[in-house]
């Protein structure tokens, strides 16, 4: 019995999800019983889970499992499991809409790289149950949630539409029903033992529930004295287990082949591509522990979302899976790792809240940090490429690690990659202290939005001449990183964009000094026709070729920052930097000139808003006033074709 039937459409998203899963993934359908059977082994953790918190729910005394059944005549295979069901706004959100920020990113990049990516692309943004409709026509979700009453059916062909409507008399947990295309001859296959055993066996063999289905054998018939009947046998139907329910972290690791590896970390995971490195391990002694943990390839396109979860490590106590996502496990900046923990001396009731107070789990953690880190070693010592594809994808995470004051013993920060002026490739910070230059006491960093933008930056210009690199630090969290990096191996790091930098010699210096006291009163004019922009005019050691660069005080905001900040919302009052001036410079004596004779033309106070704009133009910043800047160069530019 149920009520009036809703019917409404897919988001548009979906419907073209959907489009891409059936016609992306055709060579691949068997995918669909995987993803199915992984979503029901969810629902059983979620009830076992939050049983724990509300008793209501124990299931105890059940034999929780998952159920397949087929129905050859009428074309239907069943999945079906008593786990924690859904309600039915449960039902429109998780099966009728795509709940992601990243969803258009997702879309975008399904267009860009075609069919070749999209399993891989589909498979990171866990939209699995959609493939349901590469081998059905109609599919029919009937659930109800624990703890509730009311039961729902959902409906859809996959065209556009589906249908919710109440249902009565359903159990707890879900039950999918996949009417199989009629004129797909591969379709009927999922209807027969063999093919269903087959891919269970393949993909789902170590889900720890018991995926069960019944089946027909036959035996020899008995007679009276419980003796087989010589020529004579009957057919009977039993209930048979078709995985064999060890979990593969339990498991010996020399019995464990890649394959299974690969398939337990696509269950895990949903991701269908492979993992970049598998860490699994057993520690003994005082805290015994099971760690299977993996390093995926490339970040799920909602990897940035601030609503995904910190951490994607579970922990498991006596094969009870007691938090899914446990923060306690692994800090913040390893929340691309993926895996699961398993330790038998931890109790059954241990809570979130009193999970980061034991001091066993802190125990654990700092092993699986130093697990995790040695692996990423071990990657960028011999696997150099693999290590940079890595580092790509997850570099800026990692360094957060630093900013969080994680790094005492450099551990992270020597994991690090970065662009440099001096090479083409990816370098590390040991790297480049066993290149500097013979007297060089800093390792010269600079940080901007692009290496385009800071290889053009005034402020290498003397750096560079004398044969010094810099090192470009092109993330946003690398202005964060740069408040805690401050050495590497004794060597002190040193922001080229603050404070005093001046790597001329001695004659250099004293002929610069000798220029400021001959230009002091050039140089207050100038300060005087900028006073509301900049905090200081001043000669400085770092250009050789520009005449002006905006420099931030040692301990300010740099112009990066800024930005930064300003582009997170954040409102700030007007940041005063340092103007310096190339006093080698032609400019700056054609200022000279124009001052000795007339320290009063408004020229002057004109070309300093020039040489103002210009070094904020060469840093990618925006000038305040575009128009009246564009006025200004006009002019000068009119004044030199007439002269």
């Amino acid at each position: 019995m149920s009520t009036a039937t809703e019917t409404k459409r897919f988001e548009a998203e979906v419907q073209e999800v959907l489009s891409l899963v059936i016609h992306s993934l055709y060579a691949h359908r068997e995918i669909f019983l995987r993803e199915l059977i992984s979503n029901a082994s969810d629902a059983l953790d979620r009830l076992r889970f939050e049983s724990l918190t509300d008793p209501d729910l124990d299931p105890e005394g059940e034999t929780l499992g998952i159920a397949l059944e087929v129905d050859p005549q009428a074309r239907e295979l069943r999945i079906a499991d008593a786990g924690i069901g859904m309600s039915r706004d449960e039902l429109v959100a998780n099966l009728g809409t795509v709940a992601s920020s990243g969803t258009r990113h997702f879309l975008e990049e399904l267009r860009a790289q075609g069919a070749e990516r999209a399993p891989e692309l589909i498979g990171q943004f866990g939209v699995g149950f959609y493939s349901a409709f590469m081998v059905a026509d109609r599919v029919t979700v009937e659930t109800r949630r624990a703890g509730q009453q009311q039961g729902w059916r959902w409906s859809s062909d996959g065209s556009g539409e589906y249908t919710i409507e109440e249902a009565e008399g359903l159990a707890r947990g879900t039950v999918i029903t996949l009417r199989l295309k009629e004129d797909d001859e591969q379709a009927g296959e999922f209807l027969s033992e063999w093919r269903l055993r087959e891919v269970v066996s393949r993909y789902s063999d170590f889900v720890e529930y018991p995926i069960q289905m019944e089946v027909e054998r036959t035996q020899p018939v008995l007679d009276d004295e419980g003796k087989p009947i010589e020529g004579e046998t009957e057919s009977v139907r039993e209930l048979a287990t078709l995985n064999s329910m060890k979990p593969l972290w339990a498991r010996p690791k020399d019995n464990i082949s890649e394959q299974e590896y690969g398939e337990f970390y696509h269950h895990l995971t949903h991701d269908w591509g492979e993992p970049l490195e598998t860490i699994h391990f057993h520690a003994e002694g005082t805290l015994e522990y099971t760690a299977l943990l993996y390093l995926p390839k490339e970040p799920p396109l909602d990897f940035f979302d601030p609503t995904r979860n910190a951490s994607s490590t579970s922990l498991y106590v006596k094969r009870v899976l007691i938090v899914r996502d446990c923060e306690d496990l692994l800090p913040a900046w390893l929340r691309f790792v993926r895996g699961v923990v398993e330790s038998n001396d931890l109790p059954l009731n241990v809570s979130r809240e009193t999970l980061q107070d034991d001091p066993r789990v802190r125990q654990i953690r700092k092993r699986l940090v130093k697990k995790v880190l040695e692996t990423m070693q071990a990657m960028l010592a011999d696997e150099r490429e693999r290590y940079e594809g890595f580092w790509r994808s997850f570099g800026s995470v990692v360094k957060e690690g630093i900013h969080y004051g994680q790094d005492e013993d450099g551990r992270i920060s020597g994991l690090c990659l970065f662009q440099s002026s001096e090479q083409q490739g990816w370098t590390t910070l040991g790297e480049y202290v066993e290149r500097m230059a013979e007297g060089q006491e800093a390792i010269h960093v600079i940080t901007g939005p692009s290496r385009k933008v800071v290889e053009a930056s005034p402020h290498l210009e003397t750096l560079s001449a004398e044969g010094q690199e810099v090192l470009f630090m092109l993330d946003p969290v690398d202005e964060w990183v740069l408040e805690s990096l401050r050495e590497f191996d004794g060597v002190r790091v040193r922001r080229i964009d603050r404070g005093e930098v001046d790597v001329a010699d001695d004659e250099a210096k004293a002929r610069r000094q000798e220029r400021a006291e001959e230009l002091s009163d050039l140089l207050s004019a100038i300060q005087a026709a900028l006073a509301d922009d900049v905090k200081e005019v001043r000669f400085g050691g770092r250009l050789k070729d520009s005449a002006a660069v905006l420099v931030s005080d040692e301990h300010a905001l740099t112009a990066q920052m800024e930005r930064l900040l300003r582009r997170s919302g954040r409102e700030l009052p007007k940041q005063k930097r340092i103007l310096e001036l190339n006093s080698e410079h032609p400019l700056v004596e054609g200022l000279k000139r124009l001052y000795d004779v007339d320290a009063e033309s408004p020229r002057i106070a004109e070309y300093a808003e020039l040489l103002l704009g210009q070094a904020l133009i060469a840093e990618g910043s925006p000038i305040e006033d575009p128009a009246r800047f564009t006025r200004l160069v006009t002019e000068l530019m009119v004044a030199g074709v007439k002269s």
